[in-house]
Parts: structure tokens; C-alpha cells; sequence
């Protein structure tokens, strides 16, 4: 009797086989894991501005490896066009001399085969006048002498002689022509200068020593 009373209350307790179930996440609970970032996958915000600088950086190392190769080109451009524009100013400004020479290379074979003084002298006044208009053409002018108050900006006076026709201060003879390029000044005149007239310069010293 009392082993089947056993058994029946055995079978009466059916819950001892089922699983146990695990209590069920409130909403806020839910809602907070969604939310909540994980650790594994998020990116540190300090590496991540590391790595925008570190590209920026390469960024711009990159143009300026660029800026400095075009650097160099513009150099080599601008040395190259320096040297052409001298070597072209250089050959302009010669053409015309040469042009000269070979009209003094003639004039000297023809005084070696004629004795007629004049055209010789005419075939060096047109040489002159050559050689004068080629120094015009490269931008050389000759500087006023004769003629001319003296200025010691682009005078110099190699001697001072009286005259009575030539009033004191006024150039009487130039000794060595001078020239200038523009506002440059290549070489000074060499010239005399009049110290005006002999009969006043004799009074002057007379009253120099008297005095």
C-alpha cells in the first residue's frame, strides 16, 4: 500500500521536469544595451584625430614635394631665359659694329692702293658716321662738349685755357669723348674749359697781389 502511494505522488509533480526559465529584460533594460556602445567596436576618438592628421600631414608633404620640383623647373626656365636674353641683347648690340669693322677693313685696302687723301678722308667721315649711328641704335649717346657749360657730372676737366671769345665756364676743346647708356654714365668728356679773357685774368692777379 504504501509503495503505490509513492508512486502516485511522483506523478504528480510534473514541474520537476521542466526547464527553468530565466526572468524576461524590462524595456529600460532593453533599450540601455541598444544604446550602450561596445567597447570591442568603438573607435577612440584621440586615434581617430591622429590618423586624420596623420593624413593631412602626408597630404601635404605631397605638394610639397610637388611645389618644390616646379621650384627647381622655374629656376632652371628663368637661369636658361637670363642667359638667352643676355646672349641676344649681346649679339643685337655688336651686329651694327660689325658692320663698321668691315667698312674700316675697306677703307684701309684702299689706302693701300690709292694716294687720293680726300676720298679717303670722305670714306672715314662715313665710318665715323657708321659707327656714330650704331651707338645710337644700341642705346649709347655721346655726350655735348664743345661749345657747352661745363658740368662735372659728366665733364672732366683735363685743362683751363684764357680766351677772349669764349666766356669763362664754356667748353673749348674736348680731349677724349664721353658717353652714357640711358641715365648711366659709361665715361666722362675729357675736355678744357675757358677761364675767359686774358686781359681780365691779368687784372685780377695784378689786384690778387696788390692786395
Amino acid at each position: 500500500m504504501s509503495h503505490k502511494h509513492h508512486e502516485k505522488n511522483h506523478a504528480e509533480s510534473p514541474e520537476e521536469f521542466l526547464p527553468v526559465e530565466e526572468p524576461e529584460e524590462t524595456f529600460a533594460e532593453q533599450q540601455n544595451a541598444e544604446t550602450q556602445p561596445d567597447p570591442e567596436t568603438q573607435e577612440d576618438p584621440v586615434k581617430k584625430e591622429l590618423e586624420a592628421l596623420k593624413s593631412e600631414l602626408a597630404a601635404v608633404q605631397e605638394k610639397l614635394i610637388y611645389l618644390q620640383a616646379d621650384y627647381q623647373n622655374y629656376r632652371k626656365r628663368a637661369s636658361k631665359d637670363i642667359s638667352d636674353a643676355r646672349i641676344y641683347g649681346a649679339a643685337n648690340a655688336l651686329e651694327p659694329f660689325i658692320t663698321v669693322y668691315d667698312y674700316l677693313i675697306m677703307a684701309r685696302k684702299a689706302s693701300e692702293k690709292s694716294d687720293k687723301i680726300d676720298q679717303i678722308r670722305q670714306g672715314l667721315t662715313m665710318i665715323i658716321d657708321q659707327y656714330l649711328k650704331a651707338f645710337e641704335e644700341s642705346g649709347v649717346k655721346r655726350i655735348e662738349t664743345v661749345g657747352t657749360p661745363f658740368d662735372p657730372t659728366i665733364h672732366e676737366a683735363v685743362a683751363r685755357e684764357a680766351s677772349d671769345e669764349v666766356p669763362e665756364g664754356i667748353i673749348l676743346k674736348e680731349w677724349s669723348g664721353g658717353y652714357r647708356f640711358g641715365e648711366r654714365l659709361l665715361r666722362p668728356a675729357k675736355v678744357v674749359v675757358s677761364s675767359g679773357p686774358k686781359a681780365e685774368q691779368t687784372e685780377d692777379s695784378s689786384a690778387e697781389k696788390e692786395a
